[in-house]
């Protein structure tokens, strides 16, 4: 089983989970800006992008390709299709995944039109015969394609149209180093600070018609991990909350009541991170303790805990990961009201790691 397909199919299914599945995908697209304008957050890649097609706009030359990378739900796919809309031309979206063979990139290529915009999700994960056939298309605009089988196989080279292509990648490090040069202008998108996740719920607020008050969407914003998907699905979790339970209007208090049903934390933390963390604490004084173990403790699967909880808890500050093992912080103990045991110490003044 891939490792990233596990992590892509848990954090689905949860409330504060970065991916998204058709579904919600679908919902998203109603949401997504249309213009740089209206993009929030990301200023420094915004800018740069926006350099980038207005000076292949006043070349009437198609745009550099572009490689864009971080963590799920920063608006990757939003911006490719941006990309499009600003330089006037249709999109096409595909995604690693989907292209196992060379003959499979080799009939999208073949029938991009000039001008178009080809968006390949999670790159990394393209086969590498696929990968090699894109090099010679992202540079010389040509591909060889192989007819016939053995000795008598022939290339015969096809060339094609000039096209932009957007690159998304969780993992750009997974990417070797001949394809990342192919990219004229390359981005990691950062998490986003609370208040630029508030403009993002008032923004989703108003095309959803929600009602929300600035106290109620900085609720929302505290909980969303720096995450625009998880803020936009948290505010849709408490409109239901507030149409059934209250008058429809987002306060303060019913933001906190409403993700409390959801077992949402005050700090984005959901069921599983909070598993993870008080079978550290409770189970294991704090840690270190092995992973295998902590994923026992916390029945879930090894992965799961590795892939899906630990990056969020190690970027909080919550968890650490230490050759010994995985340790809670202090900062950990203190979000459950917790002190953390001081460390003993034998006769010699260092710390006696038996307790003895």
């Amino acid at each position: 089983m891939n490792w990233d397909d596990t992590a892509d199919d848990d954090t689905a299914e949860r409330l504060v989970g970065a991916s998204a599945d058709h579904e919600e995908q679908a919902v998203e697209a109603a949401l997504r800006p249309k213009d740089l304008g209206e993009f929030i957050g990301q200023e420094k890649v915004r800018e740069q992008l926006d350099l980038v097609l207005r000076a292949a706009r006043a070349r009437g030359a198609t745009a550099d390709h572009v490689l864009l990378s971080g963590a799920p739900g920063l608006g990757k796919t939003t911006l490719s299709m941006i990309i499009a809309a600003e330089m006037e031309a249709p999109i096409r979206i595909t995604s690693g995944p989907a292209i196992q063979h060379a003959g499979d990139l080799a009939a999208i290529l073949s029938s991009l039109q000039e001008g178009e915009v080809l968006f390949l999700d999670e790159i990394h994960r393209m086969s590498r015969p696929a990968e090699e056939m894109l090099y010679m298309a992202m540079e010389d605009f040509r591909v060889d394609v192989i007819v016939g089988k053995g000795p008598g196989a022939t290339a015969i080279p096809l060339e094609l149209p000039p096209f932009t292509l957007v690159g998304a990648t969780t993992r750009a490090g997974l990417l070797p180093p001949p394809l990342r040069d192919r990219f004229g202008f390359t981005a990691h998108m950062e998490f986003y600070e609370p208040a630029e996740l508030e403009r993002v719920i008032h923004r989703s607020a108003n095309l959803l018609d929600v009602e929300i008050d600035p106290a109620g969407a900085a609720e929302i914003a505290g909980r969303s991990r720096g995450t625009p998907r998880i803020a936009n699905r948290l505010l849709r979790r408490v409109r239901d909350y507030a149409q059934v339970k209250a008058d429809g209007f987002v306060t303060r208090e019913i933001a906190g009541t409403a993700l409390a049903v959801y077992e949402v934390d005050s700090r984005g933390l959901d069921r599983l991170d909070r598993g993870v963390l008080e079978a550290l604490i409770k189970l294991f004084g704090g840690g270190p303790v092995g992973l295998s173990t902590l994923a026992v403790a916390v029945g879930e699967e090894r992965e799961t805990v590795e892939e899906v909880a630990e990056p969020f808890l190690v970027r909080e500050g919550l968890l650490a990961r230490t050759p010994r093992g995985r340790v809670a912080t202090p900062a950990a103990w203190a979000h459950f009201g917790l002190t953390p045991p001081r460390p003993s110490t034998g006769g010699n003044g260092q710390q006696d790691l038996f307790g003895a």
